[in-house]
């Protein structure tokens, strides 16, 4: 057990996917609970502290006003429709550009990864998102080696997850890095993630049409 515990912290901000923040949630909050001894903790937080209207309609309460959270050793950077202020915001670019010093490891979900590349942090680096930004990415950046298939990619300091769901795949991607495949699995077998889509048909992308098709 660690002298000082370890955080993660999870960003709140208005418009933000839902599955994107809880996906990660349940995956790091039950392993920081039902293992302690690993000396992680997570938390969630927001700029002014006020409960957050996310984009599918669901409000979260975040624990921590920004100038009041915990230093932390990992960022969780989500996405969905808030991001799109985001990316031109200059202020909050330059605070991502600021949490990229203290931070030693930052991991995005979804459209997070656009905010990262708006910011500069993605610079020559591989890197992927929601498939129906995967251009976005591009443009914000043509030097990022954009990894289309991935469902998440960890670059050592920087991880980018794709959309919505693959932020959990991502989130247990963490816990095999911070406390090995054993935890991981321990956690997985806690929270019973099994996929098991329940479909046969099979869904073709397009982008004209945000459901895509499926035949």
């Amino acid at each position: 057990m660690t002298d000082r515990k370890k955080r993660i912290g999870i960003l709140l901000f208005p418009g933000v996917e839902e599955l994107d923040v809880v996906g990660p949630w349940e995956i790091l909050s039950c392993w920081t609970q039902f293992f302690p001894g690993d000396g992680f903790e997570v938390f969630t937080f927001s700029f002014d502290g006020e409960p957050v209207d996310c984009a599918k309609g669901m409000t979260i309460s975040p624990q921590h006003r920004l100038d009041h959270a915990p230093a932390r050793d990992v960022l969780i950077y989500p996405g969905g429709r808030g991001t799109r202020s985001l990316i031109i915001d200059s202020d909050h670019l330059a605070w991502v550009r600021a949490e990229r010093e203290t931070t030693p490891l930052i991991a995005s979900v979804c459209t997070g990864s656009l905010v990262l590349a708006a910011a500069g942090l993605l610079a020559g680096r591989p890197a992927t998102t929601h498939w129906r930004s995967l251009e976005r990415l591009e443009t914000l950046d043509p030097t990022i080696e954009v990894r289309r298939g991935d469902r998440w990619v960890d670059d050592g300091d920087i991880i980018t997850a794709a959309g919505v769901s693959a932020g959990t795949d991502m989130a247990l991607g963490l816990v095999v890095r911070l406390a090995g495949i054993q935890r991981a699995r321990q956690v997985r077998r806690i929270v019973q993630y099994d996929p098991e889509p329940p479909t046969d048909t099979e869904w073709v992308p397009d982008r004209d049409d945000p459901a895509g098709s499926w035949r």
